[in-house]
């Protein structure tokens, strides 16, 4: 397209574009307010929001019991006939993926699978009350079991538990893991009772807010080191060693050498099988990756791999011919209640803290997702006291930490799933296989547990990804990402969390504390203000400068913001003021030196005079047309104003104005740092006015006292524009440009 046919089409849209004009007085912030009248509110004490809340009515009391039982809501109105097939169908699926995934992800919270199956049922099925997300799957996932099996690793290491036997077998006493496995559950359950009482607290406070301090390159980075903590501890089961289990910073570095160390003692029939296994699990999701659309269902290949690697085990009796490490006993039926191990809460505190946070931004950040996709809205708040009540009861049942899976409930969403009925029935086929049929899966070996866990982590290894993403489109957050990577897995998920949370925050205040300075300068003919950088057609008006900072002003940016003021501007009153005084200085000296040489000049000219009348007298001569010669004849006489020859600096402006429309909230420095801007600038000639300050930063500096005799309210404006009118009129040169 050539540049005329460019510049057509151009203003052919401009003429097709609506327009507007407004004739309006010129606004002060205190003109404006003048205008308008505000609604008229009764203060209410504290006392009075105490009793307001308290106040109760069928109403209110009706509203609450369904927030807090989301079921009774929708429960009633469910449409058997157009969602139970579909609800049925999602939960079968789902739960033939939970029983395989409950099983191997027991392996990485460090206890037997059987609590796997314990924390793949009452959690799910308390959920199903609780919840507000209609397609997410509660249960075991393998960032938070990992962090789980971090803990009861270091709670209970190996070396504690193998004081006071003597057996010559240690590792392969069955006492021997029976007591260690014990106390290893007893710091999971009391890890999801804690993480239960905080997420339950924070729900109740309404502290739903707190996962946006989890952004999703933090997420990411961190679920991504999680899932290499998670491939290095099942090198062991895949290849059928037994080394230690390692927690804390560098445990994946202690895991890769205590493999590598005993990499010669491989049990090749173990590798055969997990290698086999994890062949077909890759072919099983290709296929349901590449036939999404014509499969109805995904073809379940974890339980199939499970169902034949358990009968090759039991045919060939792999335990006793081959040593490879199966299951093992799987006790049927339900455990009674018992109440957690509460003197472990302090050893464990700041973990079940970040457990809770973690389990809780998992699941709300899937459950926003898929109520996004399905046009329905989620609490926050009411998903955290959700998934506290599901880790709380859970405990007392046996059940460690869980949240959200996501490839679970990407497979409950993509198979017709509903409502929340389908994690129901999910969590029933497990209490089947508790119940009646979990004997079966005790030949199940366990490198095939670790096959499933590994390639279950190929969605969070193609997050590697991410890092060319954030390359092209954010320094900042590849920044976060790469922190949060490298903290959770040289220093552990635990500190590694918490590293990548203090770096987010830090960028956060550099953000604020170094923001975009620009001047702004008015598109020709209208009211609109763009960076007179950016655009050509943008200019100045003359003797105006308007300043904008893309960031509140505080105590961290206050200093940076007057140092680019005066960049931008090119005005530096304090320099100007110096240069002024030196230039008076000098021109006091100057002055000094030329009033001696007058009154030198002077006393030799009446010298000279005085010498002169002596002669004309002895020669009797008179004066000249009547007159003397003056006595201050031939001496120039230095002016009253000959300052004025001395140039004293002066600004090329008249008047600044500050833009505050991004400005959110202004604290004690920053007001003083406005002050002090706008008498400094008033000592050289220069007005400051602020344009665009919103209501609650109005009141903030009225707060701070930011107002008096000097600073008033006449300095605030409406708009840019009604400030720039202001200015033109003030200082005569007001034009009819716009």
């Amino acid at each position: 397209m050539s540049v005329m046919e460019h510049t057509q089409d151009h203003e052919a849209l401009l003429e097709q574009t609506q327009r507007y004009y407004v004739e309006r007085p010129v606004y002060t912030q205190e003109l404006l307010q003048g205008q308008l009248h505000r609604r008229e509110r009764a203060p209410q004490t504290l006392g009075q929001r105490i009793a307001r809340s308290c106040r109760c009515s069928s109403k209110k009391a009706k509203s609450h019991l369904y927030s807090f039982l989301p079921i009774l809501q929708w429960l009633p109105r469910y449409p058997v006939k157009e969602y139970l097939p579909g609800d049925i169908i999602s939960g079968i699926s789902t739960g033939v993926m939970q029983l395989p995934q409950g099983l191997a992800y027991a392996l990485l919270a460090a206890v037997p699978p059987v609590f796997g199956l314990y924390s793949s049922f009452y959690p799910v099925f308390l959920y199903t009350f609780f919840g507000t997300s209609r397609h997410i799957s509660i249960g075991t996932f393998a960032v938070i079991s990992m962090m789980v099996g971090g803990v009861a690793v270091r709670q209970v290491p190996d070396e504690i538990i193998s004081v006071g036997y003597n057996s010559t077998n240690l590792t392969d006493s069955l006492e021997y893991y029976h007591a260690r496995d014990t106390k290893r559950v007893q710091v999971a359950v009391t890890l999801a009772f804690l993480s239960g009482i905080i997420q339950l607290c924070l729900g109740l406070l309404r502290f739903g807010f707190v996962a946006i301090y989890l952004t999703e390159p933090l997420v990411r980075g961190f679920t991504t080191a999680a899932a290499v903590h998670v491939f290095t501890s099942q090198l062991k089961y895949l290849l059928g060693i037994k080394t230690s289990r390692y927690s804390g910073p560098l445990s994946v570095v202690y895991s890769i050498v205590a493999v590598l160390s005993k990499i010669t003692s491989t049990n090749i029939a173990a590798l055969i099988v997990g290698l086999t296994c994890i062949v077909l699990l890759l072919i099983g999701k290709e296929i349901n990756l590449r036939f999404k659309k014509k499969l109805p269902v995904p073809i379940p290949m974890e339980i199939i791999v499970v169902i034949i690697g358990t009968g090759v085990s039991a045919g060939m009796n792999l335990s006793e011919s081959y040593r490879v490490d199966t299951v093992g006993t799987i006790p049927q039926g339900l455990r009674a209640p018992a109440v957690p191990e509460i003197q472990l809460i302090p050893a464990i505190f700041v973990d079940a803290l970040a457990i809770a946070i973690v389990g809780f931004s998992m699941a709300v950040s899937m459950a926003k997702i898929f109520a996004l996709k399905h046009g329905y809205t989620t609490d926050g708040n009411q998903e955290l006291i959700a998934l506290g009540i599901c880790n709380f009861v859970g405990s007392f049942f046996q059940s460690f930490p869980i949240t959200c899976s996501m490839s679970r409930s990407l497979v409950q969403e993509s198979t017709g799933g509903k409502t929340q009925i389908a994690g129901a029935l999910s969590s029933i086929m497990v209490l089947l296989v508790i119940v009646a049929i979990g004997y079966l899966f005790e030949p199940l070996p366990q490198t095939v547990l670790a096959a499933i866990v590994m390639v279950n982590l190929k969605g969070m290894f193609k997050q590697f990804g991410d890092v060319a993403h954030f390359w092209r489109t954010s320094k900042i957050e590849l920044a976060i990402w790469m922190v949060a990577f490298v903290a959770s897995l040289l220093l552990g998920l635990d500190y590694g969390l918490l590293t990548a949370v203090a770096f987010a925050m830090i960028t956060v205040i550099y953000r604020t504390q170094s923001p975009q300075y620009r001047l702004l300068g008015p598109i020709p003919g209208t009211d609109i203000y763009c960076d007179v950088e950016e655009y050509e057609e943008v200019q100045e008006y003359p003797g105006i400068k308007i300043f904008q900072a893309n960031a509140s002003l505080y105590f961290a940016n206050s200093e940076s913001y007057t140092s680019a003021l005066k960049k931008k501007t090119g005005v530096d009153p304090c320099a100007l003021l110096a240069a002024r005084r030196k230039a008076q200085k000098r021109h006091a000296r100057e002055l000094k030196a030329a009033n001696a040489q007058r009154k030198q000049a002077v006393l030799k000219l009446t010298n000279d005079v005085e010498a002169s009348l002596k002669h004309e007298i002895a020669n009797d001569e008179l004066p000249v047309n009547g007159k003397f010669g003056s006595a201050d004849a031939g001496v120039q006489d230095v002016s009253p104003d000959e300052h004025q020859n001395f140039v004293e600096p002066k600004p090329s402006i008249h008047s600044l104005i500050l833009d505050f429309t991004p400005v959110n909230f202004v604290d004690s420095v920053g007001a003083k740092t406005l002050k002090s801007i706008i008498k400094e600038y008033k000592e050289v000639g220069i007005s400051v006015y602020i344009a665009s300050c919103s209501g609650p930063v109005v009141k903030e500096l009225t707060r701070l006292n930011f107002f008096d005799t000097t600073v008033t309210r006449e300095l605030l404006f409406h708009s840019i524009h009604d400030a720039v009118l202001a200015c033109q009129v003030r200082q005569g040169c007001f034009t009819d440009s716009l």
